[in-house]
């Protein structure tokens, strides 16, 4: 049996590549963090910035949070999104933080 064979019964897989790019550099927005009900946005940050894991924001932008986002302007995208979705359920706050 050839090196590059695989032995029977051997399973493969095969993992493709994710599509986005990671931000790099300073950020110049402050991204509001996609969470599913229940979920705490700020210990999702806090655990991406402990074990540097990449982020979804409601806009879409995939970042490693590395620094404090209060110093930042809200991402205008996100902010629109999270307008909507208040405007289709009951009980959001006005904002992210509420």
């Amino acid at each position: 049996m050839s090196e590059l064979q695989p032995r029977r019964g051997t399973i493969t897989k095969t993992i493709t590549d994710l599509d986005y790019d990671l931000e790099t550099g300073e950020p110049l927005a402050a991204h509001i963090v996609k969470t599913e009900p229940g979920e705490s946005a700020a210990a999702k940050v806090l655990e991406a910035r402990i074990y540097g894991t990449a982020l979804e924001a409601l806009c879409g932008h995939v970042w490693v949070p590395s620094r404090d986002p209060k110093q930042l302007p809200l991402c205008e995208a996100c902010k629109s999104v999270y307008e909507m979705y208040k405007m289709f359920n009951d009980g959001l706050g006005d904002s992210p933080s509420d």
